[in-house]
């Protein structure tokens, strides 16, 4: 099992590096491009390398998801949105997530994450406003760490959502239904990994 979980990382490892390869041959023929005066030509190429960058840096990011909890199985982190992944670092609205489900049971959760999206700046009035938190029905502050998150739990219908802002850009959510407590979603939204999603989203 051992053998088989080095050689996809090896694969994958290798995948990275040609994609990265592309990304300096695209920029270094947009500069030549550049150079004589094909200005279309150039913005085309680069336009290309960056689309990659995005795509590589959104795989690296995917990675920072937090693995499912005892008794729940994950699927592979995708995308939603109009964009795909490279759009989520371009103002296209969308994001990565990841779906989990209860094992033997009905419990659903979807871990979103989102950076630089309109959406947050219009979300971040309400991580700093506790008079906001209070007045919202079902709605209190938890701790991720020394910082804060908003919780929303509402029992008649086992529906929760607890979400974190980070670095008022980085948006980490986690919904869930047909949950028998909020502690579900809390405990996965506590077990991302934060320092990698910072680094890995620095810019």
């Amino acid at each position: 099992m051992a053998v088989i979980a080095a050689g996809a990382l090896s694969l994958g490892s290798w995948v990275a590096q040609a994609q990265a390869d592309e990304v300096v041959e695209q920029i270094e023929l947009g500069l030549e491009l550049y150079q004589e005066e094909e200005y279309g030509a150039a913005i085309t190429e680069l336009e290309f390398a960056i689309s990659d960058m995005r795509k590589l840096m959104a795989a690296r990011i995917a990675e920072t998801f937090p693995a499912p909890p005892d008794g729940w199985s994950a699927a592979e982190v995708s995308t939603s949105g109009g964009g795909g992944a490279a759009a989520m670092f371009g103002g296209g609205g969308s994001m990565l997530e990841r779906e989990y489900r209860q094992d033997g049971g009905e419990g659903r959760l979807t871990a979103k994450l989102m950076i630089d999206n309109p959406m947050i700046q219009a979300m971040s009035a309400m991580f700093n406003n506790p008079a906001l938190i209070a007045a919202q029905p079902n709605m209190e502050r938890i701790r991720i760490g020394r910082e804060s998150a908003i919780l929303k739990w509402d029992p008649d219908n086992g529906s929760a959502e607890a979400s974190f802002l980070m670095d008022g850009r980085i948006l980490m959510q986690v919904d869930g239904s047909r949950l028998e407590s909020e502690a579900p979603a809390v405990e996965l939204l506590k077990a991302w990994d934060l320092d990698a999603v910072r680094e890995q989203s620095a810019r």
